[in-house]
């Protein structure tokens, strides 16, 4: 598969968010953000069959559904 190279222009605040979760999972910047991508892709198939997106804690069983915009 061909690869593509993209510019990506993030505030002081998203580049904090990216290194912090690159450290926390050992990824790089690109690994992660493909992985982002995989992930919203499969959460848009799932709202586009009509599931709905939850939280569930499993200590207390709260539930809470996360809207999608």
């Amino acid at each position: 598969m061909a690869k593509r190279t993209m510019t990506l222009n993030l505030t002081e605040a998203e580049m904090q968010v990216l290194n912090e979760l690159c450290s926390k999972k050992g990824l790089s910047k690109t690994a992660l953000m493909r992985q982002a991508l995989r992930l919203y892709q499969a959460v848009e198939t799932r709202l586009d069959r009509g599931d709905k997106l939850l939280f569930e804690n499993e200590e207390t069983n709260e539930k809470s559904e996360l809207m999608v915009l």
